[in-house]
């Protein structure tokens, strides 16, 4: 397994023949991951690296800490700001969270603890969640006098609904594994005694079975399609089905299924 290092925190590890699920690793343990500046702007490295290589079809962001995901914001450092510094330090921040939100493949989570505030916004961020059954999940950040600022309020109401994710930020409030998989707060469970990472590592690798090209291009559609109506979706939708139509992985794709037999994806 091949793991490069971006600075202190972060780790990106490579998994399977011709390493296309990488693995975000979010590692300061002592910390319980809590998102220091140089750990935002570690993980916002991260993913311009894995945006820029063709080989990855799925990333994975995991956690190398036994209790928790991500408890968010490094509040100890915050507390030391000045109101210019956190003024400055506010582009380095929200760079780590755009970072994950903006990866062109697809994206999973596996959330094992506690997943809160900007650490749950890190699991939002991504396209699936899965959890185990000792995940914590919540958006506290009214409760210390601010507001979720890595994309929570935003993401959270696109996955439940506007009432329901006001009601959660409103309260701020924890929300434990089987009822965050009742509400859509987390979308796989894993199962009894299963460990997130496992769970999601397995599903990485069934989505990067498929079309890299199909892969990108189907996120492509579904994102750009959020909050359009019908008819404009339908019409992002073509956009994307044109992108991929007369490509080598739909060439492939379709000798493969004739032939009966595994695609070798050419990845363009």
């Amino acid at each position: 397994m091949d793991e490069q290092r971006y600075g202190e925190f972060v780790a990106v590890r490579r998994h399977g023949d011709g390493g296309h699920v990488a693995e975000l690793v979010l590692d300061r343990p002592k910390a319980m991951n809590a998102v220091s500046s140089a750990m935002a702007a570690s993980i916002a490295e991260a993913c311009t690296a894995l945006a820029a290589d063709p080989a990855v079809r799925t990333t994975v962001v995991t956690s190398s800490n036994d209790r928790a995901f991500c408890v968010g914001a490094d509040l100890k450092e915050r507390n030391s700001f000045t109101d210019a510094e956190l003024v400055r330090q506010r582009p380095t921040a929200r760079a780590a969270y755009t970072g994950v939100l903006d990866l062109p493949m697809p994206t999973v989570a596996a959330v094992h603890g506690f997943a809160l505030g900007g650490g749950y916004e890190l699991a939002l961020a991504c396209d699936v969640i899965v959890a185990d059954g000792t995940a914590v999940v919540g958006l506290p950040e009214v409760s210390v006098g601010v507001i979720p600022g890595g994309g929570g309020t935003q993401l959270l109401p696109r996955r439940v609904g506007a009432a329901r994710a006001a009601e959660l930020v409103f309260t701020a409030r924890r929300v434990e594994a089987p009822e965050a998989a009742e509400l859509g707060l987390v979308d796989v469970l894993a199962e009894s005694g299963a460990h997130a990472r496992e769970e999601a590592l397995a599903l990485a690798a069934r989505i990067a079975a498929n079309s890299p090209v199909g892969l990108r291009a189907a996120k492509k559609a579904l994102r750009l399609g959020q909050g359009l109506d019908l008819r404009a979706g339908l019409e992002v939708e073509d956009a994307a089905w044109r992108s991929v139509a007369f490509s080598g992985d739909r060439a492939e794709g379709v000798a493969a299924f004739n032939e009966k037999r595994k695609p070798e994806w050419p990845g363009e």
